[in-house]
């Protein structure tokens, strides 16, 4: 037991020695790294200290030479400056002495003109005696041959410039009638000169167009699909169009008839949509085709932005463009209002050209002169009145205004390019082969047998087909009866035969169709 204490005890006395051992040898190693440390920040310290001073040294000698660089600038400008000084005030002395010298000659001159001056006062008088002398033997002069003739020098005077004004008018009128003899020899052969330079200038296409187009289709399986059970498809087209379809023996095509070629361009276009889409049935009829009225809308747009591009016309308003390209879609006695319109503004351009006016305002009235043809409305006033007053609405020039409205005399030119643009249109109209008038008159009978059928009550859509011969009215269901279409059907006609001329008979034939739409949504 007593080992055992002596044995703890020993052990820690042992352990107390040790720490005290290590405690020491720690703190000695502290020591001598603190030591080395302190080394090492002085050491950096002195490093910088070196670095700082030799850095200080070159900002030092970098400023002292910036500053001498700058000095030397100076000194230079300085001295330049004072060298241009010195050389202005050289030649302000050079102008000076020569102002001083300028100055003596003038001095000199002016005391020169002052001689001059009383020399010709003097001269002056002596004029005025010799003037009145002159004065003197005129009147005694006068005198003489008064008391000669017994006529006072007033007589005298009316008597010659009478005897001069009678003989001056015989040989002026004599002149002026030779003058007019050859200014109309010489304007009758200048004006065929530009008439024929001015035709053989401008080159244009003779053909016309009809009033059928043919719609080609690649077997005669489609014609039955384009005519349908009992022929509904058919009938549907025409409805949606107001074309008639003619369906016969002519392997692989289909005639569409009608006087309107907007509506022949719809129902073609139609057609080749619904052959090309494959399903043809009423109602996808009805949407094709009303999709094609909207696409000849733009049509008509880019056909009308195309021909103002062409004839480079600028400025025109967006509304007349439109009705340009309307143009394209009708007629005037067979020719193509468009070709015709186009054809006139170039020969207009060309005349007054060589009468050394306005090309452009020439073409843009010669454009624009037809332009009341195509207005929707139609109301009971001239065509070139109905385009005057369109002209006027989109502010176009004064003189292309009178030009429209003039060409057919329904008011008074006011310019000189109102006679060219009548000329033109006789030139464009007169050519072989250019206009039928039996064609403008049987499209205008077709024209007026539609609006008279579109002035009953509840009429929707009225079409005349079969050349004229068959009238086809669509009436709204919900307003007219069944009993009301026969009895429509009989108006109509009474009132055609009251207010027309036709050859032969025209069939008239009320549609009443009943459609009930609902929406499942």
């Amino acid at each position: 037991m007593a080992d055992s204490i002596y044995l703890i005890l020993a052990g820690v006395v042992g352990l107390g020695i040790g720490i005290a051992i290590g405690r020491a040898l720690m703190s000695k190693v502290n020591k001598g790294k603190e030591q080395e440390l302190e080394e090492k920040a002085k050491s950096i310290i002195r490093e910088a200290e070196i670095s700082a001073e030799n850095i200080k040294k070159d900002k030092i000698l970098e400023a002292k030479e910036k500053f001498l660089k700058l000095k030397a600038e100076f000194e230079e400008d300085a001295s330049r400056k004072k060298n241009q000084i010195i050389t202005n005030e050289n030649k302000l002395k050079q102008k000076e002495q020569h102002l001083s010298k300028e100055f003596e000659q003038v001095k000199r001159k002016e005391s020169e003109l002052d001689e001059l001056k009383e020399n010709l006062s003097a001269q002056l008088e002596v004029v005025n005696k010799k003037k009145a002398e002159l004065d003197k033997f005129n009147q005694q002069k006068i005198s003489i041959l008064e008391k000669i003739s017994n006529l006072t020098a007033d007589e005298a005077r009316e008597q010659l410039v009478e005897s001069l004004k009678d003989e001056a008018q015989t040989r002026a009128s004599s002149f002026i009638k030779d003058i007019l003899e050859e200014a109309k020899l010489s304007a009758t052969k200048d004006a065929k000169k530009i008439v024929l330079e001015t035709i053989q200038r401008t080159a244009t296409e003779h053909a016309i167009e009809n009033c059928v187009s043919v719609f080609n289709i690649e077997s005669d399986d489609i014609k039955g699909k384009i005519i349908g059970r009992e022929g509904r498809n058919i009938r549907a087209l025409e409805a949606a169009t107001g074309v008639e379809i003619i369906v016969d023996d002519t392997p692989e095509a289909i005639i569409i008839s009608g006087f309107d070629p907007v509506r022949r361009e719809i129902a073609r276009l139609s057609l080749h949509r619904l052959v090309v889409d494959g399903r043809i049935h009423p109602a996808r009829i009805e949407e094709i085709v009303a999709k094609t009225k909207k696409n000849i809308e733009e049509e008509i747009i880019e056909i009308g932005e195309r021909t103002v591009i062409d004839l480079g016309i600028h400025g025109l308003h967006p509304e007349l463009i439109k009705m340009v390209g309307r143009m394209r879609f009708r007629s005037s006695y067979g020719q193509n209002l468009l070709q015709h319109s186009r054809e006139v503004a170039n020969l207009c351009a060309t005349m007054a050209s060589e009468l050394g006016l306005n090309p452009k305002q020439a073409k843009r009235a010669g454009l624009l002169h037809d332009i009341g043809k195509v207005w929707p409305d139609e109301p009971e006033k001239p065509h070139a009145i109905i385009g005057m007053e369109l002209a006027q609405k989109y502010k176009e020039h004064p003189v292309v205004c009178n030009a429209i409205g003039a060409h057919h005399d329904e008011i008074e030119m006011t310019s000189m390019i109102s006679p060219i643009i009548q000329a033109c249109d006789a030139i464009s109209g007169a050519r072989p082969g250019a206009r039928r008038e039996v064609m403008e008159s049987y499209i205008k009978r077709l024209k007026e047998l539609e609006q008279l059928a579109l002035s009953f009550d509840g009429v929707h859509k009225c079409y005349a087909i079969q050349a004229g011969r068959e009238l086809r009215v669509m009436v709204d269901a919900e307003n007219v009866s069944d009993e009301r279409a026969g009895q429509l059907s009989f108006d109509i006609s009474q009132k055609i035969e009251k207010d027309m001329q036709y050859p032969g008979q025209i069939k008239v034939t009320v549609i009443r169709e009943m459609r009930s739409v609902s929406y499942a949504k």
